[in-house]
Parts: C-alpha cells; structure tokens; sequence
C-alpha cells in the first residue's frame, strides 16, 4: 500500500511566488484534491496558492476519528506527523515576509488537522475545521508548545448539530481545546444533519482567507 507521502500534492490558484496566502486543504475520507478544487472555485477569491494533498486510497486513517488511536495506526504514527508541514515544498513556517499560512481541512481532513494543529503547534497563521475534532475517544487537554506558537492564530471551527459522523459535543471539545491555546477561536453549529459545506461557511471562508491575503500585501517589506 502507497504512503500518503508517496502521492505529490496538488496545486491550483495563484503562483506560490505570486499569492497573497497559501492554503493547504485536507480532503475527507472518500474524497480527493477535487473536493478542494471545488471549494477553491466556491470561495472564488483572487490571490491564493492552494496545495492540496492526496491521501492513500482516498481515506487519510482507516478507523473512526474517535476510536482508539492504535486502530489507525500505522497511518496516524510519527510518519505522517513528519510529511504533513512539507506539502508543496512551503514551510509553514511562519517568516516576516513570506505568505501567511492557512490550513483548512473538511470532515476526515478537519480531524487530521485538529490533531496535527493541538499536538505539534505548527507556525500557522490561521485555520479552518469543517466538521471534525481532534481524535480520540476521550476529551483530551493540550498544553501550550515553547514559545505559544498559537497564541497569534485564529481558528474558525464549523459543525451541523446533528451531523452523521461528527457528533457535536467533539466539535465543542475540540474548540475548547483550541480556545486554551489560540488567539481567537470561533464554532460555527448549523441546524443540519447533511454532512456537506454550506454557503454560509463559504462566505465565512472567504472573508478569513482574504483577510490573510490582504494583510500580506499590505506589509511593507525591509
């Protein structure tokens, strides 16, 4: 079986050298880099460079997010916690000139992202999770990384109240979660049970990812 590593990203907007932002989108479970090409088009904002990776026969762990971690080994082990800042050759490494970063993820994606984000604490400058939470089958604490790389960050949580597969109390956790250690953390809970990206979370997507373009142009450079 091919590693997720082993299948290249996927680009589409703006020229890296050129964006305003860079958006890394995570796909769910069943899904691929089209489902973020499309939500690409949807928030149809100038200026952004998305990266969009591939997982491994459509699905990024094999289990439940909220099952047992060891049954979603060997997918969720240190390996993919090493591959996952290096999607597209950026850094998310947050620099004084560079392009702000946004991680966004949807569903499985979104899970992925939780875990990634409240357990390494990458140098992002932003994130979005639609419907997803942080994995595991208990409600977990994190504690802020050297140096509180988070405490500058936003990040917009959304959830259907009565989504299929992501219950509501782990979308509240998992912004709990973020509220101890980001800047600003916002959970969007829409009266719904489809599993889907509504308008509402686009227009809201558009506005976070254009605030980060547009601060980055406005910056004077040294």
């Amino acid at each position: 079986m091919r590693s997720h590593s082993e299948i290249a990203p996927i680009t589409h907007g703006e020229r890296a050298d050129d964006a305003g932002a860079v958006v890394y989108g995570v796909h769910g479970r069943t899904q691929s880099p089209e489902f973020i090409r499309e939500l690409a088009d949807r928030v149809d904002l100038p200026g952004l460079h998305w990266v969009m990776p591939s997982a491994a026969d459509h699905s990024w762990y094999p289990g439940g997010f909220m099952a047992d971690q060891e049954e979603n080994q060997p997918q969720l082990g240190r390996r993919w916690l090493s591959w996952m800042p290096n999607w597209g050759g950026c850094s998310t490494s947050a620099t004084p000139h560079g392009p702000p970063v946004v991680v966004l993820g949807f569903s499985q994606g979104a899970c992925l992202l939780a875990e990634y984000l409240l357990t390494r604490q990458p140098p992002v400058d932003g994130a979005v999770l639609h419907t997803g939470g942080y994995m595991g089958p208990d409600v977990r604490s994190f504690a802020p990384a050297v140096g509180a790389p988070l405490r500058t960050v936003s990040v917009e949580l959304f959830c259907a109240d009565e989504d299929p597969w992501v219950p509501l109390h782990r979308a509240k956790e998992t912004a709990s979660a973020f509220e101890a250690l980001a800047e600003a953390t916002t959970l969007t809970v829409y009266r719904d049970s489809e599993h889907h990206i509504t308008d509402h979370a686009v227009s809201r997507i558009r506005a976070l990812l254009g605030e980060s373009a547009g601060a980055q142009r406005e910056e004077p450079f040294a």
